[in-house]
């Protein structure tokens, strides 16, 4: 009996041996590599704290491997966040940025299409501001050339592009006649949805109206978009979004 114990005890550890390393194998076989683009650190001058905290944590939950960039650029003005007005100091946004990534983040110009299954651009005013213009010039506005180059690469390699918040104009932008979100039009809960939505219907694209726990997926495209903070909304309720965001993305990777 202690021998026939002793067989089933090694073979049980052999067994679970083998499951671990199969484990180990296939996460790193098939772990998706997501590159995550942020706009400098903050709501109202670059990328929303709290957003590209919770694309972090779901990509982390999904297996996905994370590089991080942001262009080597002025930041197109600095605010005070305490006083919510500009201040007369300038800042950096791959500097600024470089607070979220805990210094682990390389300048835009480097990132390699190849080396990534999927791109997801959080949100924040310095989508708006230092990514592109909208927040000046709304629909007539500009995209930054590496942002623009880098959304057209993933997109005709036929990679997922995920984007939350404000960021969706920058899909709306650069790819003519796709479909994203920015909220429910027309409800108190997103008091900029409705002129954002109208301004990119105007660009030829399609605004569709989902809730903030929800994400819209423009099969065409790839695009995966999502409200966030454009909806007043509890902080779990955004955190449940974006994660319907990073898994939707992480299924087209």
């Amino acid at each position: 009996m202690l021998t026939l114990l002793h067989h089933c005890g090694r073979n049980l550890l052999t067994l679970r041996t083998i499951q671990t390393v199969n484990k180990s194998y296939y996460t790193t076989q098939m772990a998706k590599r997501v590159a995550v683009v942020l706009a400098g650190c903050g709501v109202y001058d670059g990328s929303e704290i709290h957003e590209a905290s919770a694309v972090l944590v779901h990509l982390s939950r999904g297996g996905a491997s994370v590089n991080m960039f942001a262009p080597n650029i002025d930041q197109m003005h600095v605010v005070n966040h305490l006083k919510g007005e500009p201040s007369e100091e300038k800042r950096n946004v791959l500097v600024e940025s470089a607070r979220l990534a805990r210094g682990n983040i390389q300048d835009l110009s480097k990132l390699s299409v190849k080396d990534h299954d999927a791109i997801i651009f959080p949100g924040g005013f310095g989508a708006a501001k230092n990514l592109c213009t909208w927040a000046v010039q709304g629909k007539d506005c500009s995209v930054n050339d590496e942002v623009k180059a880098t959304l057209q690469a993933f997109h005709s390699e036929g990679k997922p592009i995920g984007l939350c918040c404000i960021s969706p104009v920058l899909a709306a932008k650069v790819f003519p006649g796709c479909e994203v979100t920015v909220g429910i039009e027309k409800d108190d809960k997103y008091p900029d949805t409705t002129g954002t939505a109208e301004a990119i219907n105007q660009l030829g694209c399609k605004h569709v109206s989902k809730s903030v726990s929800e994400s819209h997926v423009d099969q065409k495209n790839k695009l995966v978009t999502t409200s966030a903070f454009m909806c007043n909304a509890p902080i779990h309720e955004i955190f449940d979004g974006i994660g319907a965001m990073v898994k939707d993305v992480l299924k087209l990777a």
